[in-house]
């Protein structure tokens, strides 16, 4: 499906950092002729009554399904409503859009993170409960015959929300003055969220199936991100210490989560990009 022909389409967690780029880029682009972008207040997917009326009304012809329970210690915390939201309301919208196109966000801590660089075939071993949903809405999705499964990483960004990108959990901290605690050895492929829908639009555009790995081509510990946010915000007085996953206490974390994302490099037209020469050539995006 063309993403230029879209005629109906609904992008949930229209509210969070992903969702809300999605439909910054739906309208300037002009990419779909009805544009629902969907917010927790405007819609709550948990009511499956609500969510199957006005499915049928609407009838989109493409859902790109971002929300989601993203936090991991609240996941932790509840898992019961973790299931919920990460894996039943997926089941509930798959089957909705059975005869429309649909894309899923998954995540790169589907792995447990023994090995890194880990393709789309390797096999994914969760560790927390987020990640666990997040597995087992994937096997949902993976029935639907329209299905485009995106796992990204860590995502950067100006959320509307301003606690959802990895950077604002950071730069949010060093405003209050703490002091953070970042580790040498667990990495990730952070990636700014409007590189990453361009990218996923452009997948969508050529018609890609199934799963791919959208994230940034750096592999990168959570101490040099810091290091990196560090630099681009000296006004804050940010405050860092370094440590090792082998002090850590708590609920498990995967050491090396980073991506394989050449098979969908091969479809794009522009490079993805890393942290670090991203954050050189836009010295001004808010950030």
């Amino acid at each position: 499906m063309s993403a230029k022909r879209i005629e109906r389409l609904w992008i949930t967690g229209a509210g969070g950092l992903i969702g809300n780029y999605f439909v910054q880029a739906a309208r300037e682009g002009a990419l779909a002729s009805s544009l629902i972008g969907l917010t927790r207040a405007e819609l709550d997917l948990l009511d499956h009554a609500a969510v199957q009326k006005r499915f049928r009304r609407e009838k989109p012809q493409l859902v790109i399904h971002c929300a989601a329970m993203s936090k991991s210690p609240s996941c932790q915390a509840n898992p019961g409503l973790a299931r919920k939201v990460n894996v039943e309301v997926t089941r509930q919208l798959a089957e909705l859009a059975a005869d429309a196109a649909f894309v899923f966000f998954s995540t790169d801590l589907v792995f447990d993170g023994r090995k890194g660089n880990y393709a789309e075939t390797d096999s994914p071993n969760p560790l927390s409960v987020y990640a666990e949903t997040k597995a087992m809405a994937e096997q949902v999705v993976a029935k639907h015959p329209r299905h485009l499964i995106i796992r990204t990483s860590l995502n950067g960004g100006t959320s509307p929300t301003g606690d959802r990108g990895f950077n604002e959990d950071l730069r949010r901290a060093w405003s209050e003055g703490r002091t953070l605690t970042l580790f040498t050895d667990e990495y990730r492929s952070p990636i700014h969220a409007r590189e990453t829908v361009r990218s996923v639009w452009e997948l969508i555009a050529r018609g890609a199936m199934g799963v791919y790995h959208v994230a940034g081509s750096e592999r990168l510990s959570r101490w040099q991100i810091g290091e990196l946010l560090a630099e681009r915000w000296p006004q804050l007085n940010p405050k860092i210490k370094s440590d090792s996953l082998k002090n850590y206490s708590g609920p498990p974390r995967a050491p090396d989560t980073s991506l394989d994302c050449s098979k969908a490099q091969k479809l794009l037209s522009c490079p993805l990009p890393g942290l670090t020469d991203w954050l050189a050539k836009n010295p001004n995006e808010p950030f």
